[in-house]
């Protein structure tokens, strides 16, 4: 980004009152903590000030990424010259629409969105409680767990498109699949969602929550850093046991290492690089074809 450009900027986020960080570090803000740092780094709280952020960069031609919790995201090791907008919120942008449906910020975070409908007693979100992602980037790449997804949820998704228009699009619409959705292959920026959900029993509901917390603790390595799970699944296979049959946990490459409580996972044990994990990652790729003949696709979303 030229001079002239990064005034400007700066005085627009002041304008909006929003914050602006230089040279920011990527690691505080992903979940694998791990990448460079970010020439301008800008978080925002609301919809509005996004909407505004993302029409006045389309104006200017200024390049950006957005992220939301960096939970499913790997990071170069090398600075990154573009803006790096972060959604983020409290639970006071997550409304109540009617008896079932909820209207949410992206900024939300997924559980807190998940204990607004325990509170208001609608269910059909206890699969994502432990998810931990912001609503936007659950929507972008249509996160799963436990046979559910947000495809299933989801009425209606707002977004500005790539000429900095507010629009919105239909679930039915937005190509919902496994581990894909429209957003992942257009420069649309997802401001925020409408959530079709059930009237349910709060007691029901929070039990049901409460043993899917305890069965993503027993068998996830939540303990260590990580971006969740690395690989897509095959057909016809899982591929953390493809990974463990192939005897690769415990693999490490520096600080990366495959993690010895799910195969699926890789963690960072301390100062991992994005190099490290990629170089295992073409490791456990390799090895899996080698031994298996399957080819492992990445789920995480790289950042470079």
């Amino acid at each position: 980004m030229i001079n002239g450009q990064e005034k400007k900027l700066l005085e627009f986020a002041e304008s909006l009152n929003i914050v602006v960080l230089k040279n920011e570090p990527m690691a505080k803000h992903t979940t694998f903590k791990i990448g460079g740092f970010a020439d301008l780094f800008i978080t925002v709280d609301t919809e509005e000030k996004l909407e505004a952020l993302i029409k006045f960069l389309y104006k200017n031609a200024i390049d950006y990424r957005i992220i939301g919790n960096g939970s499913n995201l790997l990071v170069t090791d090398e600075n990154i010259h573009k803006v790096v907008i972060q959604t983020t919120a409290n639970k006071d942008k997550i409304k109540l629409i009617d008896d079932t449906n909820i209207y949410a910020f992206a900024g939300a975070f997924l559980p807190q969105l998940c204990d607004f409908a325990l509170e208001n007693a609608l269910t059909g979100l206890e699969f994502a409680c432990g998810i931990p992602a912001k609503l936007g980037g659950a929507i972008y790449m249509n996160a799963a767990a436990y046979g559910s997804d947000m495809a299933m949820v989801l009425k209606e998704i707002y977004y500005i498109d790539e000429t900095g228009n507010k629009q919105k699009i239909s679930a039915n619409d937005a190509q919902f699949g496994y581990k894909n959705t429209i957003f992942m292959h257009k420069k649309y920026t997802i401001t925020g969602a409408l959530l079709e959900l059930q009237s349910g029993k709060r007691e029901q509901i929070a039990e049901n929550m409460q043993e899917l917390l305890v069965k993503r603790r027993n068998s996830q390595p939540l303990e260590l850093p990580n971006a969740g799970s690395i690989f897509k699944r095959p057909e016809g296979h899982f591929a953390g046991r493809l990974v463990e049959e192939c005897g690769l946990k415990g693999r490490r490459v520096g600080q990366a290492m495959v993690s010895e409580k799910h195969a699926g996972f890789i963690v960072n044990l301390g100062g991992a690089k994005c190099s490290e994990v990629l170089e295992l990652v073409k490791i456990i790729q390799d090895e899996v074809w080698r031994q298996k003949g399957v080819k492992l696709e990445t789920e995480i979303e790289s950042f470079c």
